[in-house]
């Protein structure tokens, strides 16, 4: 069975290159102890040796079976875009307070870490990568391209990236979203918490018949089991306005708002067809990983 990496051991490592590149090659380890087929990027298949072909990927198992080698390699389209549209407003600086060590990474770090990790994933296997990152005060925009060196350049940009203000109105980056709309799959990265629906319409226009959209929304402990006592000053981390309350007396309230939010917001992403995955912070990365690629693996072979 495959051990999970602890995210807080991994945060306090700032080399991102790195913390991608292990978490990859943990994930690609583990993928192969568990001899699972069909869960990572693509989905494998066998067909008979023929000269020149590598020999590292001979099925050994196989041929001891059948006394035939066989090759196993990836059945996938060619050309495949995979964008990811990085939100970088103000709110993704939140962290668990469960986890309020000096080393724990709040959601944007977390999602640099995630977007890092499976970009290099998508490159190694030759495909393009492309990225987004949104504000309404910065813009990040990389072309999809392939190649390791194009992988370099997509860190650099999320090393550089500051979450600021609030997720830009979609009149702001229409101009951008005429490259991610062909044959590709757009992974949007975000916690959903917004002014007035512009996530939601972005994805809207993003989703057509020629690109997949997958939703990653990023959730913290403190979201989930609210874990406050006594008096509480909140403050929203957009518009800096604070609220002092009662933490016994809002809880049951709190919890009613939430799921009527996310049913809402489920509602909206599968009328436009959008996959939509719940990926929380303080647990494992490479776990929420798994967890992706395998949601992915099962509704395409659905």
């Amino acid at each position: 069975m495959h051990k999970f990496v602890d995210p807080k051991t991994l945060s306090r490592v700032k080399d991102l290159p790195l913390v991608a590149k292990t978490l990859a090659q943990g994930f690609l380890h583990g993928l192969h102890a568990s001899m699972q087929r069909g869960v990572g990027i693509e989905f494998s298949q066998y067909r008979v040796y023929e000269p020149g072909d590598d020999l590292s990927k001979i099925d050994w198992k196989l041929f001891a079976r059948s006394d035939r080698y066989f090759v196993r390699e990836a059945e996938r389209e060619s050309d495949i875009n995979v964008w990811f549209v990085l939100d970088a407003s103000t709110s993704m600086l939140q962290k668990s307070h469960l986890s309020s060590c000096a080393n724990s990474w709040d959601k944007l770090e977390y999602a640099r870490c995630l977007l890092a990790t499976v970009a290099y994933l998508v490159q190694k296997q030759g495909d393009n990568v492309g990225l987004l990152a949104l504000s309404s005060k910065n813009q990040a925009y990389l072309p999809a391209l392939s190649g390791e060196r194009h992988w370099q350049k997509i860190l650099l940009e999320l090393t550089r990236l500051k979450a600021a203000e609030v997720f830009p109105p979609f009149e702001q980056v229409a101009k951008q979203l005429g490259h991610m709309q062909n044959n590709g799959v757009i992974f949007i990265i975000s916690d959903f918490h917004q002014q007035n629906n512009e996530i939601v319409e972005l994805v809207g226009q993003l989703s057509n018949s020629r690109t997949e959209v997958v939703a990653i929304q990023l959730t913290c402990e403190d979201e989930e089991i609210f874990p406050y006592k006594g008096a509480v000053r909140f403050e929203d981390l957009e518009t800096k306005e604070q609220i002092l309350v009662s933490a016994s007396q809002i809880k049951a309230k709190y919890f009613t708002e939430k799921l009527k939010y996310q049913a809402d917001l489920l509602a909206q992403l599968a009328k436009n067809k959008v996959q939509h995955f719940v990926a929380n912070i303080d647990e494992p990365l490479d776990q929420t990983l798994f967890d992706i690629l395998k949601m992915r693996n099962k509704v395409k072979y659905s």
